[in-house]
């Protein structure tokens, strides 16, 4: 976990199945407010089965954006679960935290993926984290994940829980 300081927002990124959610309730229980897209889509009354929509997709994303501005604001440290699966989302999200004087932190969860995909299989839309996606959404979700490199920025790799 990043040194106490400024406000801190730990980005949480990797493929479907990767273990972010298991991450990122260790960061809660540190006393990290946890913004969860998983959690938003399900209180937005979106079922577990995803792909979203892309009008609810859009509005879910919005909604996570808003909800780490907002924590960020009351200077809370923050971790954000949700994929980052390109660059240019992880990027964006830095520039938010550092528009709110925030130490940024990219955390990889880095899992083999035959069991990020095995994962996601035995997934049955039980709970917010519980995504389902069908096993060619799920491989094309994994194959398209831009892997973060320490040229980004801050980045700490750790293995999938």
């Amino acid at each position: 976990m990043p040194d106490r300081g400024n406000a801190h927002l730990v980005l949480l990124c990797g493929p479907a199945g990767a273990g972010k959610s298991t991450h990122a309730r260790r960061y809660g229980a540190a006393g990290y407010a946890v913004a969860s897209v998983d959690e938003l889509a399900w209180a937005a009354g979106h079922p577990a089965v995803h792909p979203l929509p892309d009008d609810a997709a859009r509005r879910v994303a919005d909604a996570l954006r808003s909800r780490v501005e907002e924590l960020l604001a009351r200077g809370r440290d923050v971790v954000v679960d949700s994929s980052f699966w390109s660059r240019a989302s992880r990027d964006d999200y830095r520039a938010l935290g550092g528009a709110h004087g925030a130490d940024v932190l990219v955390v990889y969860v880095d899992t083999p993926r035959d069991v990020a995909l095995a994962r996601v299989a035995a997934r049955a839309a039980a709970h917010p984290h519980d995504v389902v996606l069908t096993p060619e959404v799920a491989a094309a979700f994994h194959d398209g994940f831009e892997v973060p490199t320490p040229d980004e920025g801050p980045l700490q790799v750790v293995p999938g829980a």
